[in-house]
């Protein structure tokens, strides 16, 4: 069954500082998507838990 989102808030930070190292900003996505993930799957586990009741 397909999960609708009705709002997704993404909020950044951005720096001016374009001379940060690759590796800082590879983490920094790493740990976004890793972010995003839980996010998701904590609304299906809730999505799921509603239409148990």
């Amino acid at each position: 069954m397909p999960i609708e989102i009705k709002e997704l808030h993404i909020k950044i930070n951005v720096d001016e500082k374009a001379e940060a190292t690759t590796t800082a900003t590879s983490v920094d996505e790493a740990q976004l998507m890793r972010a995003i993930s839980e996010s998701v799957e904590q609304a299906a586990k809730i999505e799921h838990r509603k239409k148990e009741r």
